[in-house]
């Protein structure tokens, strides 16, 4: 992690950790309607680098409960997501994913390949992209549909 001049390395580390999970950089009208806590992505180490100014290596960690099971994809998507735009950062550089054990034995592994899936959606030739609602776990399906 590499802060905005002015912000510290903590702010930035946790910064990392709450957009990446359960934060946004805006209130949103959901917030109220789940327990944000169960969810919440938290920075536990900050070191310096080693010979680099103003570069710090972040230890975040994840609940389980944040992830759907059985997909590696919505856990790599919701920390890696957008949080690499994120204005308190000059740079940022995903540099390690530890998975536990009890999280990979959830992933069956791919139905299929990419190409059935252009196929029923007939898009090729260019990335398939989806967002994140925020929260992204607790809400009714009532609520989910109304904030998408």
């Amino acid at each position: 992690v590499s802060p905005q001049p002015g912000v510290p390395p903590e702010e930035a580390g946790a910064a990392v950790a709450a957009e990446s999970s359960t934060g946004t950089w805006t209130t949103v009208w959901t917030d109220g309607l789940t327990s944000l806590d169960r969810y919440k992505g938290r920075c536990y180490h900050i070191e310096p680098v080693a010979g680099e100014e103003n570069q710090y290596i972040c230890y975040v960690a994840y609940p389980l409960d944040l992830f759907e099971e059985g997909s590696v994809t919505n856990m790599f998507t919701s920390i890696v997501g957008n949080v690499f735009g994120f204005k308190a950062l000059r740079a940022l550089r995903l540099e390690d994913l530890r998975i536990p054990v009890a999280y990979v034995k959830t992933f069956q592994g791919p139905p299929h390949g990419i190409q059935v899936e252009r196929d029923k959606l007939n898009k090729y030739g260019r990335p398939l992209l989806g967002c994140t609602i925020k929260p992204k776990l607790g809400l009714s399906a009532k609520n989910y549909g109304r904030a998408c």
